[in-house]
């Protein structure tokens, strides 16, 4: 790492490599610039989550057993981790409406072919296709929108386009699960790609012209790297956000086996835990702009408290719902300050550290996955996870301090 020179929150480094150029020929708010990229969210969350729900059909009708079928996942994750810096760093010259359209038209097509997939081979190419833009989609949409505001609001406009992640998982993600198992599991993708043309249009429509910095380049997005704020940050976001996914990827099972629910009232639950998503981003984006470390310092404070309450309640209903509630708003309520802390941090190449904030939850999801199914598969139980999620969550608080305390003499995050 090298020193980094100061970085003042207040300051708007976003100014410094993107200049908003807005087309004259059309009023275009910025309330319906932030609707279109939130729009992308929705599509890409649905698609991220709606796979899981389809799981078995996909099997089934491709001949491959409910593990194999699991790689599908993973394939779109890896995909998301490959993809987002790579986008970012080959377009970071080209101008940023425009790189958005080929990022959403590289989305669309990915699910158009996961729809027409004639074998698991094939589909499974397409999931890694499809997850390539994910990250660098909502990296330079994020700079973006923060771009197009002042910047005492630029943590909320992030967090506008991050409600279409959050809303996805109370509305996309049921109902294209509801039409794969009605029409089929091809039905979920061609949703998805219905989505992704219509975020083509309203992108081009509302979203106005961002020029990249003159002085943009591959070499000045990777300065970011140099950075240690930035991987200090993304080492928050990929271990402590571990522990909200330690718990949300065994959700199900935890909800009939201990929990005692019937299974028909499982999407209830999940479409509750997209509630407490959709709230809790929207209270990030608040809370961000007040302060981005006591955001996420708050975040990952609360996610401890009801990981070590779920653990221990969790056979009880109405306790158990309301927490997996409380554990979708309290895992989003730090990803807006996450995000604008990476954009401020990264002053010499903000879209490449925006967009490496979901490279670095991907990564989370694995961690708390594959941690959750070590104590499970060890005898531990269903509540085990939460432990572990709490234990991840605690570890990113330590980070977190760690961060403040190593950036503190040269520079200022809280307001």
């Amino acid at each position: 790492m090298t020193d980094e020179p100061s970085v003042d929150v207040d300051a708007d480094p976003v100014g410094e490599v993107a200049v908003a150029v807005v087309d004259t020929a059309a009023d275009r708010s910025v309330g319906w610039s932030l609707a279109a990229l939130a729009l992308g969210g929705f599509g890409i969350g649905t698609t991220e989550f709606a796979t899981m729900g389809i799981l078995p059909l996909v099997a089934t009708d491709l001949n491959a057993t409910i593990p194999e079928a699991g790689h599908l996942i993973s394939a779109y994750a890896l995909g998301v981790v490959v993809g987002a810096p790579l986008a970012v760093v080959a377009a970071a010259r080209m101008e940023r409406r425009r790189l958005l359209l080929l990022l959403m038209a590289a989305f669309t097509v990915g699910n158009l072919v996961s729809a027409v997939a004639a074998s698991f081979p094939m589909l499974l190419v397409a999931r890694f296709a499809s997850g390539l833009p994910h990250g660098a989609y909502f990296g330079i949409a994020a700079v973006v929108a923060a771009s197009l505001v002042p910047a005492d609001r630029r943590a909320r406009a992030v967090a506008r386009v991050m409600l279409g992640l959050t809303v996805a998982n109370i509305l996309g993600v049921p109902l294209s699960t509801f039409l794969g198992q009605s029409l089929g599991w091809r039905s979920t993708y061609l949703t998805v790609t219905v989505i992704g043309v219509l975020t083509l249009m309203g992108i081009a429509y509302a979203v106005p012209r961002i020029e990249s910095h003159p002085d943009a380049s591959p070499r000045q997005e990777l300065r970011a790297l140099r950075q240690s704020q930035v991987w200090l940050t993304l080492l928050v976001g990929a271990i402590g956000f571990g522990g909200f996914f330690a718990v949300y990827s065994y959700i199900t099972p935890t909800m009939t086996t201990v929990t005692g629910l019937p299974a028909s009232a499982v999407p209830l639950v999940l479409a509750g835990f997209g509630v407490g998503m959709t709230i809790g981003n929207l209270a990030g984006g608040r809370l961000a702009d007040w302060s981005l470390d006591r955001a996420i310092a708050i975040g990952l404070g609360l996610t401890v408290v009801v990981l070590l309450t779920f653990a221990w309640t969790a056979d009880i209903a109405l306790l158990a719902v309301p927490l997996v509630v409380l554990l979708g708003a309290s895992g989003s309520l730090m990803i807006p300050a996450l995000q604008t802390r990476l954009i401020v941090v990264a002053h010499e190449g903000p879209s490449l550290a925006a967009t490496m904030n979901h490279s670095a939850l991907n990564l989370a999801n694995a961690l708390g996955a594959f941690l959750g199914g070590l104590v499970i598969a060890a005898g531990y139980g269903y509540t085990a996870p939460a432990l572990v999620g709490a234990g991840l969550a605690i570890t990113g608080l330590g980070v977190l301090g760690v961060t403040v305390l190593v950036g503190r003499p040269r520079q200022s995050y809280a307001r």
